[in-house]
Order: structure tokens, then C-alpha cells, then sequence
């Protein structure tokens, strides 16, 4: 069995393990056969309302300037964040479990991998010398933010886009991948993109820009927001919504997994991904991105687009240009 096939089971059942229970009797001792539906899911979806934010000319891609070269293993500057980090011994990451090519768990081996896994990983080695020093937290797209401000996390890498809005409760590094968000549908669905959806259920996950995409659609959808973007998979599977909506980097994984599904219609958003980190620590910022730099020029980056998502988004790609406003 393909490894793609043994993700798709898996991450199945994982979703449903936590769905609902036991379906209402019928008159006459009859059962109502209903799908289960993943815990958590809002249908409609609540939307918050978005923050002031900082003003127009923001750039979301624009990070901090790496310093000129990058500080030995284990040999972080005094004081600075990568030595705290050093000092306790180990990088703590939030990262994504179900997001199929870029943080998911080996069916064979259980442990986790994919792209944003290797980038962590290169990022570990380059603090310690090598990527066995490293903790992975699993975490919601949700509750990234909150992570990185309560010190749970050091870092997040889990397909965050940069927005002017959450510059303001975090910092980020440089773009490491440029996304866009698109439409997943069935295999044999006649929708060609958002606009064929005017009045029909659209999944993105909850706390994500693409739900606020979903929600703000012309023609009007109804959103449906779900805790990850793989329960969205689940209730598109079951024939709950009509399409599932983030970013195209995911619904690539999902339309592997699932050979009864496709991607259509363009991008109507970009989504640029970058590492997300604590405001006050700009040290760390600028050695995550010396790290970014390191991997595009030395052809790290490369290598690491061609493991793990060349198939799926296209065999030919160059990584962002990195920006900085200093």
C-alpha cells in the first residue's frame, strides 16, 4: 500500500476518533444512519472580528536583517535568546501533525515529517550542531499564536501566513514558501471555483485567514469552520459541505491523499508562510533568517522543495526572495 493511501486511513481515523456519538432512535427501534461529525466543527462559522492592525503600509513579508554570518553550534551569543535555548538543551517547535507533505506522521514509523518538519530540523542543527535536539508540539491553527506568546513554543512552523494583523502579537522570519488559497471539491463536482459556490457550505479551519477569506466570499457562501483543515477533509468526504478552502500547499496534500477529490479554480489570496516567533525576541528572528538565507544560497532549500513537495506543487520552484524593513 502507498504510503499516500496509509495517511489518508490514518488520518481519517484520527478525525473521527473524536467525533460525535451515538445517533437518536427512530419510531419503531430503527437507527438514524448519519455521518459523525469531528468535534469542534461551527456550522455557520463564528468569524471574530479583525484587530485595528498596523497601518496600510505594512509589508508582511518584510523580516529583520540576519547578521553577516551566523554564530557557531553551540556557541550563541551571551544572553540572546539562542543561548537560552542552547542552555536548556533543546529547540521547542509547534508544528502541524495532519497536514499531509508538511508536518504528518510516518504511518510506518510514527514519527514525525515533511517539509516544515526538515526546515525545524535545519534550524536545530543550526543552533546545536545537529537536529536531535529538538521537541515538536503539536498544535491547532488556533492556538499558534497563544503558544508562541505564553512560552510554550520557541518557534512555529506550521504553515502560518504573515499578515499586518498578526505582526502585531508575534514576529516573523523571512517567506519560506509563497501559498495561495484555492478550492477543493469532489472528483466529480461541477464547480470550477468560489464563485460556483453562492449559497453552499465552504469548510476552512477555524482561527485561519482563509476562513475570514471564506466568510468575506462574493457571492456569499455559507462558511464552515472546523479545528483543523483535515476534520474540513473529513465532512467534504461525508458529503457534510460542499468544498473545503485554504491554502493550495494543503489542498495539494488532501487531493493526494484522497484520489476522489480535486483542486480547482485559481488563487484568489496569497499566503505567504513564514516562522513565527515572540516580539521581544528579534535576536532570534535574524538568526532564523540567517539560517533561511544559508538555505536558499547553499541549495538547502532546493533539496528540501524536491523531497517533499515537487510532486504535488510542481517539479520546478525558487524559494521566496527574502524582504527586510531594517
Amino acid at each position: 500500500m502507498r504510503v499516500a493511501s496509509l495517511v489518508a486511513l490514518l488520518t481519517a481515523t484520527v478525525a473521527l476518533a473524536g467525533c460525535a456519538g451515538a445517533q437518536p432512535p427512530l419510531p419503531g427501534g430503527e437507527t438514524a444512519v448519519q455521518p459523525p461529525r469531528p468535534v469542534g466543527v461551527q456550522d455557520p462559522a463564528v468569524i471574530p472580528s479583525a484587530s485595528a492592525g498596523p497601518p496600510a503600509s505594512c509589508d508582511p513579508r518584510a523580516s529583520f536583517q540576519p547578521a553577516a554570518s551566523l554564530p557557531a553550534p553551540g556557541r550563541m551569543p551571551s544572553g540572546s535568546a539562542m543561548d537560552r535555548i542552547v542552555q536548556r538543551g533543546r529547540l521547542i517547535v509547534g508544528v502541524d501533525q495532519n497536514n499531509y507533505l508538511f508536518g504528518f506522521r510516518d504511518p510506518l514509523t510514527g514519527e514525525l515529517t515533511g517539509f516544515e518538519i526538515s526546515l525545524a530540523r535545519t534550524i536545530a542543527s543550526a543552533l546545536f550542531g545537529d537536529d536531535r535536539h529538538i521537541q515538536f508540539r503539536t498544535l491547532s491553527a488556533a492556538d499558534r499564536i497563544k503558544a508562541i506568546q505564553d512560552g510554550t513554543v520557541d518557534i512555529v512552523v506550521r504553515a502560518m501566513t504573515m499578515t499586518c494583523d498578526r505582526w502585531n502579537e508575534v514576529a516573523f522570519s523571512t517567506e519560506y514558501l509563497s501559498a495561495g488559497q484555492r478550492i477543493l471539491v469532489r472528483a466529480d463536482s461541477r464547480v470550477d471555483g468560489l464563485d460556483d459556490l453562492a449559497g453552499r457550505k465552504v469548510c476552512a479551519a477555524v482561527a485561519s485567514t482563509s476562513i475570514r477569506n471564506v466568510a468575506n466570499a462574493n457571492p456569499p457562501v455559507v462558511p464552515v469552520a472546523a479545528v483543523n483543515a483535515l476534520d474540513c477533509l473529513v465532512l467534504l468526504q461525508q458529503n457534510q459541505v460542499d468544498a473545503v478552502s485554504t491554502d493550495d500547499s494543503i489542498l495539494a496534500g488532501f487531493a493526494a491523499q484522497d484520489p476522489n477529490t480535486k483542486v480547482v479554480g485559481p488563487r484568489f489570496s496569497e499566503e505567504p508562510y513564514g516562522i513565527a516567533m515572540r516580539k521581544d525576541a528579534i535576536d532570534l528572528v535574524r538568526f532564523v533568517n540567517g539560517v533561511l538565507a544559508r538555505m536558499r544560497a547553499d541549495g538547502t532549500w532546493a533539496a528540501l522543495y524536491r523531497r517533499w513537495l515537487a510532486d504535488a506543487l510542481g517539479a520546478t520552484a525558487s524559494p521566496p526572495v527574502a524582504r527586510y524593513r531594517d
